[in-house]
């Protein structure tokens, strides 16, 4: 089993991994699957169906207007808001997609875009359906598709016979450690006497160079840090109705006027942690750049504590900061092979509780945690995220998305500290963890997978 770091941590847009990045890229392979179409010169229009919780909170998750940029040919990692914005407006008028290769094709976002509030497909709850008919009417082609989660997409075909990785070495060049599960991990490490780092940078050097790999990270991280200061920098309301105002900016002067007068309280070490976190995700619900980690939903809680780890603990070198996330990313690869990153899937045990673990894992290690010290401290901030569902307040996500993150990142924070103060023996293993987090995911009521049926989410002050 293997997944690239670079798989765990895609740049993208806000507000969602599976609702805004997923249905962008799905909409972005319809179109080369259309190129590809030997009648692809009588396509006249298309039409999109989205269903299970695509539907129930795609409206305040931007999933139509992720749809249109897709089918405009743009991708989450590429995307120039302006000129999406100024193409967006284009097309509500025109109501045409002109596209290289292709012939001018009928396209209303208002129309073509349905909200399908039935069953969701059998192969996951995000699903959509992209068609493409000519002028008469006759369907030409149709693809369904399937966001499962962090911003992976997959066809309904891939879905029923799934590769075993998101990219494969080849029977040439097999991975130098492919674990497939925590056990695995440490029997290797053991063996080795590599770091979960070291044996996760062998095996992206199978697909990049060793410097590549470096760069790359380096790269994933200035993404993230840089959120993290535009959420410092930023006031005003956030997008979707429900008035929620940015509150990073605010609590971060706030921290730094305590500092400065020297009368912080201890626990403005928690307050560090969480605006951080809450400033990822204040830009995500505003649309803006980020990072999957492992889903938008979770975003910030990987770089509040790699931030924490910078700027707060004592002893900090930056030249970890390539350690910290091939361990977080590892520990995102066994939860996603094993279980599910998807709140629709999953809840937010999924989404918070994965990426707890990553960062969690991802401290202990820069700390000088070892391998079984790292598992320890993985599997003590994902069990105490076990059963968190997933009910976004009017399908946006900022209620309770935002704090929760906060949250979150002080969870990870306690559980490497509390793997560090001990051995790394412990009687509860991350496999184990893990497998229970799948059974309660299967097992939670749809309601509370991310379609703001239940929770929170129907349970609002009265106005």
């Amino acid at each position: 089993m293997f997944l690239s770091v670079f798989d765990v941590f895609k740049i993208g847009i806000g507000p969602s991994s599976s609702h805004t990045m997923g249905p962008m890229t799905a909409a972005a392979r319809f179109l080369e699957r259309l190129r590809q179409f030997p009648d692809r010169d009588r396509a006249a229009r298309i039409r999109t169906s989205l269903h299970g919780s695509l539907a129930f909170t795609g409206k305040g998750h931007a999933t139509d207007r992720a749809v249109a940029l897709g089918l405009l040919g743009w991708l989450p990692a590429s995307l120039d808001i302006e000129a999406a914005e100024r193409q967006l407006a284009d097309l509500a008028h025109a109501r045409t997609l002109r596209l290289p290769d292709l012939s001018p094709i009928d396209f209303d976002p208002a129309e073509d875009i349905v909200f399908d509030y039935g069953p969701p497909l059998p192969g996951h709850a995000n699903g959509l359906v992209f068609s493409a008919f000519d002028a008469g009417g006759e369907l030409l082609l149709t693809e369904t598709f399937y966001s499962i989660g962090g911003g992976f997409v997959v066809t309904a075909a891939e879905r029923e016979r799934p590769a075993g990785a998101s990219v494969a070495a080849g029977p040439e060049q097999p991975w130098p450690f492919p674990f497939r599960n925590a056990a695995d991990m440490l029997r290797m490490a053991g063996v080795s006497g590599l770091s979960i780092a070291d044996m996760k940078r062998e095996n992206e050097t199978r697909l990049r160079s060793r410097d590549e790999v470096a760069a790359e990270v380096d790269h994933i991280w200035a993404v993230m840090d840089a959120c993290i200061e535009r959420g410092l920098a930023m006031e005003g309301e956030l997008p979707g109705g429900l008035k929620v105002r940015r509150r990073a900016r605010r609590i971060h002067q706030q921290l730094l006027a305590e500092r400065q007068s020297n009368i912080a309280q201890p626990h403005a070490t928690s307050d560090w942690l969480g605006v951080y976190a809450m400033a990822v995700n204040e830009e995500n619900a505003a649309g803006g750049r980020v990072v999957t980690s492992p889903t938008n939903g979770a975003a910030g809680v990987v770089p509040a504590v790699l931030r924490y780890y910078l700027d707060h603990c004592h002893g900090a070198d930056r030249a970890k900061v390539s350690d910290f996330l091939l361990t977080a990313a590892a520990i995102g690869g066994l939860i996603k092979h094993n279980a599910s990153i998807s709140g629709a899937e999953a809840g937010c045990q999924g989404e918070v509780g994965s990426a707890a673990a990553m960062a969690a894992a991802g401290l202990c290690a820069v700390l000088g945690g070892t391998p079984e010290q790292v598992e320890n401290a993985a599997e003590i901030a994902l069990e105490h995220h076990l059963g968190m569902t997933c009910d976004p307040v009017a399908g946006l996500v900022q209620v309770p998305c935002i704090e929760r993150n906060g949250i979150g990142a002080i969870k990870a924070v306690a559980a490497a500290s509390l793997a560090l103060r001990g051995d790394g023996s412990h009687f509860m293993p991350l496999d184990n963890c893990i497998e229970a987090m799948r059974q309660t995911g299967e097992d939670m009521n749809t309601k509370f997978k991310e379609t703001s049926l239940g929770g929170l989410a129907v349970n609002l002050p009265e106005c």
